[in-house]
């Protein structure tokens, strides 16, 4: 029996899209010899369709589409994953369709309502195990969340499944495939069945979807294994009571594996938005110059344009080391010099300010006019505005609200101040685009005379170390003193953390790459007197 793993990029809500993209998989499964073809959790509608879900016509439309694909589908077996209404009740189906009968529906059973999660609000859990005939082999079926636990596929194998097949939309965050072999070898470990694991690939919102689908054999052991970020279609055979040795894709560094989904994440929002293309403030720093490019191994330098707009506090070397990045990228370029638009407003502030010191209120209003700036070429040109901010600066508030955070995708959103610079290294080492001293010179806004980061931050390996330990890994401030960090930057940077928790709400999305991002992962109330 030959199994084909369909790791395709759905769009959420474009049902004959998708329709077409899971035909298209039949046909090429049929061609390469397949008896089934496996397609990922809610493949028909994309993942995750959210309130979409809600909406009777949209279940309705799904209905009819499965309909299509028991009338189109021949010559193979196709498990397909899609909601399923049933009065008031909503699933989280895979159903078995062959030759133009429908074998059985399979309905998740564990609803994950954790992390990017949501599940319990649109679905109710199934309960009941699905085994079907192929080849003279009994199939077990199981959805994601459902192989997290022994439960459901001990359920399989107790209806006398002798493989399993699971259809996932596992999202990507740092480490996530070696935790997917993990626990998938510990059911085949506890079932004694063989896995075949399908994942769904591409970005969604601030979700990326990293497909790395896979298969292992009855001794747990990686037989066949998917590339990463992209669509592909794969042939596993299971023969002789298991899985067969077939093509595995070799892992990527972390940094090789962040950079892609990024870069999907950006590739996924501006193509399925239907942007022509992308704008952003370029400045001579790490930030702009590493979604810079991001964007071009994105979309093309043919649909980027990078915008520097100096002011008398812009260092010469970041405008020439800006021009020369361009040269490198070949992507369209302006500079538009920003102080005599200071100097406007400063004087149309100048009796309101009479008396008063300088302070950041300066500094923010120059932030504002390149965003004022960026959003003006954008509603002209319809380029979608990439923010430059990372993770770090997120955190701390080091990010000006109506300024540098103006635009519709924020890139680094997830993304440390330390992986930034790892990730500008490692870009170069495929080709040298970032310029060398982008790389080495200290951070600044370049906002004030003789500006740096770290004039007001501590050093940003602290800083952001305390950052994981507090935001990803859920410790209490005095458990990252008691490892060793200095309570007067942990009690910094976790004021600063708190006090800003409005502005992250009005930040763009962007694509998750932590386990624990400032979006769906990051529900805390602004209004909170919690100190610990």
């Amino acid at each position: 029996m030959r199994i084909a793993l369909a790791q395709i990029n759905s769009v959420v809500g474009d049902l004959a899209g998708n329709l077409d993209l899971i035909l298209a998989a039949a046909t090429e499964a049929r061609k390469q010899g397949a008896d089934i073809l496996l397609t990922p959790e809610l493949a028909l509608t994309g993942y995750p369709p959210e309130d979409l879900l809600l909406r009777p016509a949209f279940l309705a439309e799904c209905r009819k589409a499965i309909g299509r694909l028991i009338d189109e589908v021949d010559g193979i077996t196709l498990v397909i994953g899609h909601p399923f209404a049933s009065g008031d009740e909503r699933f989280n189906c895979a159903t078995v369709i062959r030759d133009g009968h429908l074998l059985g529906r399979y309905e998740k059973m564990l609803l994950p309502n954790d992390e990017v999660f949501d599940e319990v609000r649109y679905f109710t859990p199934g309960a009941q195990a699905l085994v079907f005939e192929q080849n003279g082999v009994n199939v077990g079926v199981a959805i994601c969340e459902d192989v997290w636990d022994i439960d459901p596929a001990s359920a399989a194998r107790e209806e006398g499944a002798d493989l399993l097949l699971v259809l996932n939309a596992s999202p990507f965050h740092l480490n996530k495939q070696a935790t997917r072999h993990e626990v998938l070898a510990q059911r085949v470990e506890e079932t004694g069945m063989p896995v075949v694991y399908v994942n769904l690939v591409g970005g969604q919102d601030e979700l990326v979807f990293d497909g790395h689908s896979f298969a292992l054999n009855r001794e747990g052991k990686l037989v066949a294994q998917l590339p990463p970020f992209e669509s592909a279609l794969q042939v596993v055979e299971f023969k002789n009571g298991d899985l067969q040795p077939a093509s595995i894709t070799t892992e990527l560094s972390v940094e090789a594996s962040v950079w892609q989904a990024l870069v999907t994440g950006v590739r996924d929002y501006i193509g399925k938005n239907r942007f022509p293309g992308i704008l952003l403030g370029l400045s001579g720093g790490i930030d702009s110059a590493v979604v810079l490019a991001i964007a071009c191994d994105a979309l093309g330098a043919d649909k980027v344009h990078a915008v520097m707009m100096p002011s008398r506090y812009t260092a010469d070397i970041s405008v020439n080391d800006s021009r020369e990045m361009i040269q490198r990228l070949g992507c369209k370029y302006s500079e538009i010099e920003i102080w005599p638009m200071y100097e406007a407003f400063m004087a149309g502030l100048a009796d309101e300010f009479t008396g008063l010191k300088e302070d950041t209120t300066e500094e923010n209003l120059q932030s504002r006019i390149r965003g004022t700036l960026l959003m003006a070429l954008s509603n002209k040109g319809g380029k979608l505005v990439l923010t430059t901010g990372n993770k770090s600066e997120m955190t701390t508030g080091y990010a000006t609200l109506y300024g540098d955070m103006a635009g519709g995708f924020a890139v680094l959103k997830d993304v440390a101040k330390t992986l930034v610079y790892r990730l500008a290294t490692w870009r170069n080492t495929v080709s040298e685009v970032i310029p060398e001293r982008i790389i080495t010179r200290p951070p600044s806004a370049e906002l004030r005379p003789d500006q740096k980061d770290e004039d007001s931050l501590p050093p940003y390996e602290v800083l952001d170390a305390i950052l994981q330990m507090y935001v990803e890994e859920n410790l209490s401030k005095a458990d990252i003193v008691a490892r060793g960090y200095a309570t007067a930057d942990v009690e910094r940077v976790v004021h600063l953390l708190k006090i800003n928790e409005y502005k992250r709400r009005q930040a763009p999305v962007g694509p998750r790459v932590t386990n624990r991002a400032f979006g769906k992962d990051w529900r805390m109330p602004i209004t909170h007197r919690f100190t610990l």
